[in-house]
Parts: C-alpha cells; structure tokens; sequence
C-alpha cells in the first residue's frame, strides 16, 4: 500500500528499483499498533529529487532575499496554523507526550519567526572597507543544493534549524527525515505543497540508511545532519572523498556540575530532572552524567529520587502524561544492555531500572543509579535513554576533569550560589552551551553545536545562516 504521493515535492514520479519496500510506522506508546506504510524513495529518485533541485536553485537564489522572506512567511503562518496537527504526529508516531510535542512546535515557529526577523541582518552584503578610489564588499551567497538528513527525536524543530535558514539563504533542499516518523514526514510534505514554494525548492525523500547513503553520494553542495555521531563520522568520510563542506550535529554525553554551594530548591531539582528525562532522555543535549559535591549527593540524590516518582509514565496522548515511551522497541533493548552492564559492575538502581507494569510498548521507568565507576557503558556511552547516572567529586579541578573526561562536547550544567564559579566553570568546561543553574543558552538568537565528535558547525543564530553560505568578496573602483 502506497500512502504517500511522490518521493518529491511536486514532481513527476519515477518508477522505483524495489517498489515493494515500504517503511512500516508503529506507535510506541500503544502496544507498536501499526499506524501505516510508506513506499521508500528508490535510488533513482534520490538521484532525481537533488537533479530537481538543481534545476530550481538558480531561481530560487535570483528571486532576492525579500521575495524569499515573502515565500517564507508563508510557510510560517502554515505552521502557526498546523502546531497541533503536527504535534499529534510526533506524539503518536515517536512518543513525545502530547504537552511537550505543542511546545517544541510553539518553540520551532518562535526559531522561524527570529530567522525571518533577523535574515536581512545577517546576509545582507556588508562593506568591509572603503576608501576615496575603492570599496570592498563581502556577500553571504548559498551553497546551491543541500541535502538534509536529520532524525526523529524532535521532528518540528528539525527541520526549521536544519532546512529554514538554508532556504532563506537561496539554497534549495532534499530532505530525509529518520524511518522512525514516515507519518510524520508525510505530513509535513503535504503543508511545504502548501506553502508556495516554485516546483523543486523543497523536496523529500523517504527510506532507511541505504536512502541516506543514496543521498550523501548524491551531486549536492552541502550535507547537513542531525543524528548519532558513529553515523556522522561515516558522512564526514563520505563527504570529504567528494570534497563538500557540512554541518554536523551530533551525540552527546553532557555533565551537570552541582557544587558545594548549589541551591537545591525545587526549580532546581525539577529542572535536573527535565534536563535528563525530557523526551524520555531521547535528546542529544540531555544531561548525562551528574556530578555532585560528595558533600551534597546524599541530599540531592533524595529529592531527585522523590522527584521521580511523581512523574507519570503513560500514553503520550494523555494530556496529563509527564512521561512517555521511546520511540522503538530496539531503543529498549539498547537501553537495557547499557543497565546490564551498569548492575554487573557494582551500579545501584536508586528508582526504576524496569518496564513499567500494565503499558505496552517501549517504556522504561526513569531511572537513577549510584556507585558508578568509569568503566561502565553509562558513561563511557551516550546513553539515548531514561538512565542517569549520579557521580561524585571532591574539589572544583576534580570536577571540571571528570565533565570534559569524554569524547562528547555539546552542552554542560553548572549548579553553584557563586558566580565566579559559574564563569569560571563556563570557560574550563570543552562543550558548545554551557548553562548555569536557572538559565538557558538556547536561545534563537544563540548558535547551537558541539566540540569533539558532538559535531562540527552550528544551528541557529547568525552562526545558522552563515554556515548555509560562502562568503564572497568583490572590491569596486569609485
């Protein structure tokens, strides 16, 4: 059963190599009832949506950046519109509970509203020099094609960080999000045929990592990804042999530090919590591992722990669902040999660390472990999960060590009364956001991305349309 109609945004279909793959949507979080098929893109047609977008690029980019804005306000206000609809599909197809689904879609059209807003500001061509016989002026100028392949965990803000600044820059776009949301895909494919958009400046491709392969072999300009850093080291290599540049944005295994000083008031120990069990701990920038003052743990850990327990573990259309399941039942699976390993070596389950009883699909109780050791998978790993692990530190040095003692670089919580502390912190600690206590780093208007293997590049902010662009420089005779 074909349920989508074209592998393209408005384009003529072409017959595929396997016609009889599909991609099976299930819901997680009602027993994998089985929501519908899509047909998966065939290589062909890979081949044929970035030769498509090609084709339009050329216009799309002289059309100037008003008339782009004018297009794109377009597609703002028919997401505005749509939050729900949207929201509904990624609460049903990957989990998200129904209330965090409405705000990640509020907080996506928030993003487009800032990058409209902010556009002229950051492409517009800029004089860098001028004197009485010349004048020297640098442009921001698109790659061309960009070829976008992101994943399932945050569906609506994907694709605006991913794909919205790129278009606005005059780039045109083949899209594929992750198998995990065809649904989802399909939906969003059917409001872009909504929104005016010339024939080819977006298009979707749908399918498995052999699609996603397809793609990054394809004649784009630049890749952009969104997933898991093994996978985003084997696109580095493939993209360096076509000698293209990309953005990168990958796993991390983000520390939060609580000091001996730390306020652990309530908004804080909510707000630990949320940091690491927000979207059932299916978040790149999630806090991984928390290390605690040996002078605190004992104290926070029991709030942290009663915390938990008041959390509701249900179907993510539940309104009243503070806490839903993972998006596939290999998500589990992955999830459990990492707590195996954690038990086999001495770890203690403070809560959870099962299934919980009377819910079919891929849920697993929030989960606190103590007696840690760094060898365990907890650590060593990113952990895409319900699990956090609660570690100790003795002095300042001892815990800065332990925060960048990782391969990961993305984001860091800093918990402390003093504000030297929190500065200094910030400075020692090798990630791309770090946060201290009540605050939040991620912002529109703030660039978001990782050292080491978290990534290479940056989302949003002024860093998010000039990494889209090629700077040109051109000087003028008076």
């Amino acid at each position: 059963m074909d349920q989508r109609r074209s592998t393209m945004s408005s384009s003529e279909a072409v017959t595929p190599i396997s016609p009889d793959r599909t991609i099976t949507s299930t819901s997680p979080g009602h027993g994998y009832k089985v929501l519908g098929e899509v047909r998966m893109s065939s290589v062909a047609e890979v081949t044929k949506a970035v030769d498509t977008a090609r084709i339009a690029q050329r216009k799309w980019f002289e059309m100037g950046l008003d008339a782009r804005l004018k297009k794109m306000e377009i597609l703002y206000k028919i997401l505005e519109d749509n939050q729900e609809t949207l929201a509904k599909a990624s609460s049903e197809e990957m989990g998200m509970p129904i209330t965090m689904a409405r705000a990640h879609a509020s907080r996506a059209c928030q993003q487009l509203r800032w990058s409209l807003d902010n556009a002229k500001k950051y492409l517009s061509d800029e004089i860098t020099y001028e004197d009485d016989k010349m004048k020297v002026v640098m442009s921001h100028e698109p790659y061309g094609v960009v070829a976008c392949i992101v994943a399932w965990n945050f569906p609506i803000p994907n694709f605006e960080q991913s794909v919205c600044p790129a278009l606005i820059a005059g780039n045109t776009v083949v899209m594929k999000y992750s198998e995990e949301i065809p649904l989802f895909q399909q939906t969003f494919e059917r409001l872009i045929e909504e929104s005016d958009f010339p024939e080819g400046v977006v298009n979707f491709v749908y399918g498995d990592g052999e699609i996603g392969k397809a793609l990054s072999n394809a004649d784009y300009d630049f890749l952009t990804f969104t997933g898991s850093s093994k996978v985003g080291k084997g696109l580095y290599q493939t993209v360096a042999g076509k000698f293209k540049p990309l953005a990168l944005e990958l796993g991390g295994s983000s520390p939060g530090l609580v000091f001996e000083d730390a306020d652990l008031n309530d908004d804080i120990i909510a707000q630990i919590f949320n940091l690491r069990f927000s979207n059932t701990g299916q978040f790149c920038s999630n806090l991984k591992r928390l290390f605690v003052h040996e002078s605190r743990v004992e104290e926070l850990t029991e709030k942290l722990v009663t915390f938990a327990k008041t959390q509701k573990v249900g179907d993510p259309l539940d309104e009243n669902t503070q806490f839903g399941p993972l998006v596939a039942k290999r998500q589990v699976d992955a999830l459990e040999v990492q707590l195996k390993d954690a038990l086999d070596k001495g770890a203690k389950v403070l809560c959870g660390g099962k299934k919980p009883d009377g819910l079919e699909g891929a849920y697993f109780e929030p989960t606190i472990l103590a007696n840690i050791s760094d060898d365990m998978k907890v650590v060593t790993e990113e952990v895409f999960g319900p699990i956090l692990p609660i570690m100790t530190f003795s002095t300042y040095e001892d815990a800065i060590f332990k925060a960048n003692d990782t391969n990961y670089g993305l984001t860091a919580y800093v918990y402390t009364s003093s504000k030297d502390i929190a500065e200094q912190a910030g400075r020692d600690i090798k990630a791309g956001t770090i946060s201290a206590n009540l605050s939040n780093g991620m912002q529109p208007c703030t660039p978001f991305g990782g050292f080491k293997e978290s990534g290479i590049g940056r989302q949003r902010g002024s860093e998010g349309f000039h990494e889209v662009t090629q700077v040109k420089v051109i000087s003028y005779d008076k």
